[in-house]
């Protein structure tokens, strides 16, 4: 998945979105900081919402049932992890993947999952904080042995 596919995937739902959580247009399209017309155009699909727009709808709407069913339970992470085409580093606790999320493998205190829906891959620990995100199966496999040979 990258920039691209993400924009795909989420202009289309931007209508959905706004309606979801009750919004005019106009609302909308201010807290998105867009005009009207572009997001009439958006919402048209005759035109496609920008990259910082994709963003700006993830981090502000991360808890949108669209986005979720779209993305899985942290839209923003499949955001980070795109923009940087990775994260390294420690972050907060998750759900431990329950929902949206299969086992690839487990090394000691830690488990490599993959996103049922965005399919990017992430390392969680036992206590199910996130310590690493990638779309790249075979850095994520790396990555996890890695972690387990530190402990």
């Amino acid at each position: 998945m990258d920039k691209k596919d993400l924009i795909k995937g989420i202009s289309p739902k931007l209508k959905l979105i706004r309606v979801e959580k009750g919004y005019t247009q106009q609302r909308m399209a201010d807290i998105l900081g867009i005009s009207k017309k572009t997001l009439v155009q958006i919402e048209k699909e005759r035109n496609e919402a920008s990259w910082t727009t994709i963003v700006a709808v993830c981090a502000l709407f991360q808890d949108s049932e669209v986005l979720k069913n779209t993305l899985g339970e942290d839209p923003f992470e499949v955001i980070e992890t795109v923009a940087h085409d990775q994260i390294d580093r420690p972050r907060g606790m998750t759900m431990g993947g329950k929902v949206w999320w299969t086992e690839v493998e487990r090394k000691g205190a830690y488990t490599l999952q993959q996103n049922i829906l965005s399919k990017h891959y992430r390392i969680i620990d036992d206590s199910n904080y996130r310590w690493y995100s990638t779309f790249e199966e075979d850095e994520a496999e790396r990555k996890l042995i890695e972690l387990d040979s530190t402990k």
